[in-house]
This record gives structure tokens, sequence and C-alpha cells, in this order.
């Protein structure tokens, strides 16, 4: 995430903002909350009204949506996208869900993962060094993480059928705890 001074130090957009550009707002009046999107490579504008109930937070993650959604339906090949906003609020809310999809997909970046898409060498663990780092493999068996286990999810070691039990919070609370996602 880029901070305040990297906008204030660059001329024009920083450099991590590559391809195409949308810019987000959120805001909140007297009549109601309304989000708008810009895309600068394009010259499109989104406007939308949420009505007099909702949220700032609500309309910044509305404005996010809305310009991912449009760069989708217009089947563009730009191969970077940048979407900024100026809420690091709605901005850490995102990468917290896009954590979350990562462990209940196994789409992440454990090595069991990334020895499949053959982009590291060896699927073992990173921690033990015995079994293949997985989703399951870090939840259940990690004899090195088995006192984060412990202290997170109630117990040193688990069957995969013990994870059905566990509420999202615990797991996400462990996963964060040994450094996950």
């Amino acid at each position: 995430m880029l901070t305040r001074e990297d906008w204030t130090k660059a001329t024009g957009a920083p450099s991590a903002v590559k391809g195409l550009a949308w810019y987000t707002d959120g805001s909140k009046t007297r009549e109601g909350t309304r989000d708008r999107g810009y895309g600068q490579s394009v010259g499109q504008r989104l406007s939308f009204s949420l009505g007099r109930y909702a949220t700032v937070f609500q309309a910044e993650i509305y404005a996010i949506l809305a310009c991912a959604h449009e760069v989708q339906s217009q089947n563009r090949l730009d191969r970077y996208v940048s979407i900024c906003s100026d809420s690091l609020v709605a901005l850490k809310a995102l990468k917290a869900v896009r954590a979350v999809i990562a462990v209940l997909t196994g789409h992440n970046t454990l090595r069991r993962h990334l020895y499949l898409l053959e982009l590291h060498d060896s699927p073992l663990c990173s921690k033990c060094g015995v079994g293949e780092e997985s989703l399951a493999h870090i939840l259940c068996e990690c004899e090195s993480l088995a006192s984060f286990r412990h202290v997170y999810l109630g117990s040193f070691f688990l069957e995969a059928e013990d994870i059905k039990s566990l509420g999202l919070g615990a797991i996400w609370n462990y996963c964060r705890a040994v450094g996950l996602p």
C-alpha cells in the first residue's frame, strides 16, 4: 500500500501505480452517501448514490468494487490495473478478505502451492522441514507450530475433521500468529 508520502513526493502518480489507473472516493453529505470512481486512462467516470443510511466505509468499498467490475466488464488486455483509494480502512478490510480467501481456497503462498506452480523448488514445510507445507499441514500436523495450535485452536495436533468445528475467527487468529498468509 502506498502512503500519503508516496503520493505527495511523486510528480503525477507514484511509480507503483501501473497500467490502467482508477481513483475512488466515498463521501457522505446531507443528501446521502455516494461513491465515485474515475478511470484516468480511459477517461471514464462512475458515480453511484447509496442512499442516506450507507456509511462512508461502505461507499469506499463499493467504489473499489465498482471500478474492479468496470475493468473486468471491459475485457481489457492491460497487464496492470491500479485502483487507488484514500481509505486505509477499506484497503485493510479488502486485504483481510483476500487473505481469508487465500487460506480457504489453498491459492496462497505456502510452499506446496508454489511448488505446484513451479515457483519453488521444494514443497517441504519451511517451519519443520518434514511434511508438505499445505494448509492442512500447518493447521493440523506441523510439529514446530504445536504450541501456537494449542493456544489458538485448543489442541497440539488436530485431525482434518476437527477443522470443521473451529470458528473462522480462531483459524484466522492462528494463521496470523504463525505468519500466514
